[in-house]
């Protein structure tokens, strides 16, 4: 039953992604002239993922604390990563953001075109240069008004536990001194862990978004002390939502 529900989840999502792309290209090609930070596009992804999300029957979404995020302030996004199913279901928060992804994203037929679409900032990881660039694209980002999504952990959880923070979201946060808002996500590794394509049994998934951090609250300007801070507090409250949802 596994593998049969896991085709058509597939299929649903791929051919969802690939008739959604006509529509949404036509659409990039007449704003580009006057859309340049690629507000429209990211919009009609948050919408594709919403209605990607409600169709796939797999699944109960709850989500906490959307309110916290107030309008028209700037954030650094943060979040736990346990499943290739987080970016979707993170854009079901409907913020105004920009992804960092990983440049491999780039590569894969369709998503990689939505990506440049959207002006998302792209990071090879192995890359210096590359880093120091995506630092750079998210500064300017953040300074014109647009948040910033990333995955401090840097990969996905192998075992369910929230892994090392890098230091790369707490520097954008003490350089741009913007207030950090973090997400915690559990319930999605239980359906699809990393690199697994086999989905599992009906699970209840839960987005909670907590109480932004002001950067007059940081207590440090040392970005690995702070990586340290949020860490610990975002474990503590994972723990939390792990027993009362059973899910990791």
């Amino acid at each position: 039953m596994n593998i049969l529900r896991s085709i058509l989840v597939w299929f649903t999502g791929i051919m969802i992604m690939v008739l959604f792309f006509p529509v949404v290209f036509v659409i990039w090609l007449l704003v580009l002239p006057f859309d340049r930070n690629r507000t429209i596009v990211h919009w009609l992804l948050i919408y594709k993922s919403l209605v990607i999300t409600y169709l796939i029957p797999v699944w109960k979404i709850r989500i906490e604390g959307r309110e916290k995020a107030v309008r028209k302030q700037t954030y650094v996004i943060i979040s736990n990563h346990q499943s290739i199913l987080d970016i979707l279901l993170l854009n079901c928060l409907r913020y105004r953001f920009k992804w960092i992804s990983k440049i491999e994203n780039m590569k894969v037929p369709v998503l990689g075109w939505y990506l440049r679409m959207a002006g998302y900032i792209t990071v090879d990881r192995g890359n210096r240069e590359s880093k120091e660039k995506m630092m750079e694209e998210s500064l300017a980002c953040l300074k014109k008004g647009i948040s910033i999504m990333i995955f401090p952990e840097g990969t996905r959880s192998f075992d369910g536990e929230i892994g090392f923070f890098r230091r790369g979201a707490f520097e954008l946060a003490i350089a741009a001194q913007l207030p950090v808002l973090p997400v915690l996500l559990t319930g999605t590794r239980d359906i699809l862990p990393k690199h697994g394509l086999v989905f599992g049994d009906y699970r209840r998934i839960m987005i909670r978004v907590l109480d932004p951090v002001p950067p007059e609250s940081f207590g440090t300007d040392d970005c690995d002390e702070l990586s340290v801070k949020f860490r610990t507090r975002m474990t503590e409250v994972f723990d939390e939502m792990t027993r009362e949802t059973g899910e990791k």
